[in-house]
């Protein structure tokens, strides 16, 4: 193993030393439990039951076969989520094939940030997480299953399911994803086109011409962002059939692992409580790293580690980063989408080229017998039949290198440290000459204010835009993405600017520095609300640095701005935000993943 990889490691496990022996303990209690149906009274089990076919019903009561739940995220409002409400159907026959039986135990939500970005709804996005968590938790509660097929794909809706299963560590749990769309509007175009409509060079409709070639069928979305981020941590954690991430929905290859992900959890899969250990959780990160993933995962996996009683934080990850070489450009890290990266490669191809290189842990426990090194293949169909094949070499340098010919030595994260604070940037998109950042601060209140600056000419100059009262407390913590486009035409014009806010960017952020998550939030009193406009700050992705040009004496001296109460409030009503205070006033920092539950 790589020094590092092994370090960081030893150092989780060693911090979460009680944590997890309590996990486990609580795992094992429930795990040498006999069936539910056979543990239940007569009348639980006759509900639990009664809405099955005849034949089913007596293969789980008198039978006694195991009993698969279903939790699935299906809507199709989300074009990814769509194809899953053709699954269960599958699913249940494949059971009764294999003499087993499959329910829909429930469903949970799952919200499309492509849709809500820039509006109020977005504020629900980041505790979405949480309520798919506990709606899993929900659907796994009437505890008559002996094994858990988990189906979602996307932002939230991926960690939340897992959040949840890992409460309900003693079964054994395959997550199903769908796969992704088939390639669109190059990103790159789309890209291009909003960066013309932020500067009135285009109009609506051709504006809404371009989003619509480029987000065109079902299945996710093709730019690497949180929803394929989420597939590629699943594959590094071996909760998938392997490689089922990138596999397009509707295709025969789509139906036959679906059909292995029954066959997978009935057979010799460990609970998913003792799978994702703290070894789960490393892979999973160097994966996030080694990929230039999203930073939205510097929030979930800290809250699913905590879930299977694990401690990470952003030392952890800013440590694997130096490690950890960038072996893949996807888009927004490079031109290919997410159906390239597959073509030349994908998940097996980084999986195998990290184990090699003693960056993850190939003795980890996966859903399979075979262990991680299943996930560095690539499946196919054989006569019919599923067959994984050698991912071979690159067939691209441009999109996808050897861990001995990486793009960088080191992953697409930095940690940012100083008197305003903690936070993170993604720096895998960004050229390493704009790594650093001097210019006046310009504080913002909202999104929407920095937008009507831009609008009326006012940023046209060297400057690091902040916007405060976006963490967790004080708004739940949004995605700031709408603010790529103007961002992008300012360093077009030759500016130097960044990003400074307590809020997220998103899975899609890309060329411009953004210094995000900043922890502690303004909204809590962190200094962040002491910053005034004309500020001189410092960004240093370099130096991991981040500073405000103050003399001491007249930064101890200042007040912090609050929250104007006009805005808390507007921030706390409208589109169902009302049902969220209780988690806004519960939610821990961003680096302790924002949970609202601990």
């Amino acid at each position: 193993m790589h020094p590092t990889v092994e370090r960081v490691t030893q150092r989780i496990a060693a911090r979460s030393a009680a944590s997890r022996i309590a996990y486990l303990e609580r795992l094992e209690r429930l795990r040498g439990r006999p069936p539910g149906s056979q543990r239940l009274g007569c009348a639980n089990v006759a509900h639990a039951v009664a809405g099955l076919p005849v034949d089913d019903r007596l293969k789980v009561v008198t039978q006694k076969a195991p009993n698969i739940a279903i939790v699935n995220a299906y809507n199709d409002m989300l074009s990814a989520h769509e194809p899953l409400g053709r699954f269960p159907d599958l699913i249940k026959a494949e059971a009764r094939a294999r003499g087993a039986n499959a329910q829909v135990a429930g469903g949970v939500p799952a919200m499309c940030d492509g849709i809500t970005q820039g509006t109020p709804g977005m504020e629900l996005s980041l505790f979405s997480r949480d309520v798919i968590a506990m709606a899993t938790a929900v659907s796994l509660s009437h505890d008559v299953f002996e094994a858990a097929l988990m189906l979602g794909v996307c932002d939230k809706i991926v960690p939340g399911l897992l959040i949840g299963a890992l409460h309900f560590g003693h079964l054994p749990t395959v997550f199903v994803p769908a796969g992704p769309m088939p390639s669109g509007l190059p990103n790159k175009d789309k890209a291009a086109m909003r960066e013309k409509a932020a500067q009135g060079l285009v109009g609506r409709e051709e504006l809404l011409a371009a989003e619509m070639q480029s987000y065109h069928a079902s299945g996710t979305c093709t730019f690497y962002g949180t929803a394929n981020s989420n597939q590629m941590l699943m594959e590094a954690m071996g909760l998938h059939v392997p490689g089922t991430a990138f596999i397009p929905p509707g295709s025969g290859l789509r139906e036959a692992l679906t059909r292995e992900a029954v066959r997978t959890v009935l057979g010799d899969c460990p609970p998913i409580g003792r799978l994702v250990d703290e070894r789960a959780i490393v892979n999973a990160m160097v994966a996030l790293l080694a990929t230039g993933g999203s930073t939205n995962h510097l929030i979930h996996w800290v809250a699913v580690a905590r879930a299977a009683g694990l401690v990470i934080d952003w030392n952890d990850f800013s440590e694997l980063s130096a490690a950890t070489p960038l072996l893949a450009r996807v888009y927004p890290n490079g031109q290919a989408d997410v159906n390239e990266f597959q073509a030349l490669g994908g998940p097996g191809y980084i999986i195998r080229e990290l184990l090699d290189a003693g960056l993850m842990h190939g003795d980890v426990l996966t859903v399979r017998p075979g262990g991680l090194r299943e996930y560095t293949r690539v499946p196919s169909l054989q006569a019919g039949q599923l067959a994984w094949l050698d991912t071979g070499p690159s067939r691209d340098e441009s999109v996808l290198r050897p861990a001995a010919m990486p793009f960088s030595a080191s992953g697409g994260l930095k940690l940012l440290e100083g008197r305003l604070g903690r936070c993170v940037i993604k720096v895998s998109a960004v050229p390493p000459e704009r790594w650093r950042v001097e210019a006046p601060a310009r504080v913002f209140d909202s999104q929407e204010a920095l937008l009507q600056a831009f609008e009326a000419g006012e940023l046209a100059r060297d400057v690091v835009c902040v916007v405060r009262w976006q963490g967790p407390q004080a708004n739940g913590m949004p995605e700031l993405h709408k603010l790529t486009p103007p961002l992008s035409v300012l360093q077009g014009q030759g500016h130097q600017v960044a990003l400074l806010t307590d809020g997220r960017m998103s899975g899609a952020s890309g060329k411009v520095p953004a210094a995000i998550h900043l922890t502690p939030e303004a909204a809590v009193g962190g200094p962040l609300a002491c910053v005034r406009d004309g500020d001189i700050i410092v960004l240093d992705a370099q130096a991991g640095t981040l500073e405000v040009k103050v003399p001491e004496a007249e930064w101890a001296a200042r007040m912090p701005a609050t929250l104007e109460a006009a805005q808390r409030e507007a921030n706390g009503h409208g589109l169902g935000r009302e049902l969220f205070a209780g988690m806004r006033r519960a939610a821990l920092s961003a680096e302790e993943g924002a949970c609202t539950w601990l």
